[in-house]
């Protein structure tokens, strides 16, 4: 592997989006905090489908190596790092970076840190672009690498470092758990993951898709209540149910206010949105009355920690929590993408490693 250069899959023309040119680029500078590993797995997250398509707004830097659901065998460590060592299994995440300084990463957020750094399509300080894991090789601050217990197979943990963890955090700092009524709304990549999560930390799991295909999947899940929202009158059965409400929904039904999605929790219960959908598509509409009723909260949450994403990985080891994936190589990121935007996959892609290391 050489000191100059990585290879990946990658994005060169924003009119293209689903085409990805092989091409060289030069990683990060190594510093003495990080971690350079091997990359072996990464999983598609819906994510990289709205980089790649600019969806979120912005345009991309080019070439972009997308891709942040990485799992490798650790080649390289520096002088600072004394919890990884060459030949470890680890992954890395949506997060690269952080400041490390502020208040939010020195109380255990870093994952909301106001300088954090994705990990790609964004910048370093020295002005490097950061490029994900649909590739070689990546560099990543010690902070934001983890340990990948022996009881979770690869391809396996591969997709929990970004989907997983965006649902795991939330249930955890919502105490989700024995006692609690859990709801998921939209059964997908999140989705999945928030139902088989919800159920592993013990909460009594409900499920709501608008797709008939996924009724079956959610209950094998582990969803112990699963139910159609293609009845507009479906929420009114669960009237002031749940503790806790998870929305993984891409694209929100005009038609369906928030109130309608408020009305299933009890006193002071929490609607967690998670699901970030093209700037052109907004939440439903609300009124300060919708809050009334049950006093209900509103947020939102962004991936997770360190402690978070640790703890995770050992309850999926413990507990057995298996996603639902397809693997392809690497050089068929294409066949993948396209299926991710097309909602055919059932519920991740995890694409693994057949490009050649630079030599």
């Amino acid at each position: 592997m050489s000191e100059l250069e990585f290879k990946g899959y990658a994005l060169t023309d924003p009119a293209a989006w689903n085409e990805f040119s092989l091409v060289s680029y030069p990683p990060k500078t190594f510093l003495a905090d990080d971690v350079e590993l091997a990359i072996t797995h990464c999983g598609i997250c819906g994510s990289d489908v709205h980089t790649l398509t600019q969806g979120w707004g912005g345009l991309s830097h080019l070439p972009l190596v997308v891709g942040h659901e990485i799992i490798g065998i650790v080649k390289r460590v520096g002088a600072n790092v004394s919890e990884f060592k060459p030949g470890d299994r680890v992954g890395v995440g949506a997060q690269i970076a952080s400041c490390m300084e502020c208040k939010r990463c020195k109380s255990g957020n870093e994952n909301y840190c106001m300088k954090m750094i994705d990990t790609y399509n964004d910048v370093y300080p020295d002005g490097v672009i950061t490029q994900g894991g649909y590739s070689t090789a990546i560099r990543a601050h010690q902070q934001f690498v983890f340990h990948i217990p022996e009881a979770i197979a690869s391809k396996d943990a591969a997709t929990m470092l970004c989907a997983g963890l965006t649902v795991f955090s939330p249930l955890l700092r919502n105490d989700a758990g024995p006692g609690k009524k859990v709801g998921v709304i939209g059964i997908g990549g999140l989705g999945h993951y928030a139902v088989l999560f919800a159920k592993a930390l013990g909460a009594e799991v409900y499920a709501f898709t608008h797709s008939p295909s996924k009724l079956d999947d959610a209950k094998k899940m582990g969803a112990d209540h699963v139910i159609s929202t293609h009845d507009d009158d479906f929420y009114k059965a669960y009237d002031g149910e749940l503790d806790i409400l998870i929305s993984t929904i891409d694209v929100f039904r005009p038609d369906r206010p928030l109130k309608v999605y408020l009305s299933m929790l009890g006193v002071h219960g929490k609607f967690i949105n998670v699901g970030l959908p093209d700037h052109n598509n907004p939440l439903p509409p609300m009124h300060a009355f919708d809050l009334q009723p049950n006093g209900a909260f509103i947020g939102g949450s962004h991936i997770g920690s360190k402690t978070e994403c640790l703890e995770m990985l050992r309850v999926a080891a413990e507990r057995g929590v298996k996603p639902w994936i397809e693997e392809l190589p690497m050089s068929q990121a294409k066949v993948a993408i396209e299926a991710v935007r097309s909602g055919k996959v059932r519920y991740r892609y995890v694409l693994t490693q057949d490009i050649a290391p630079v030599q």
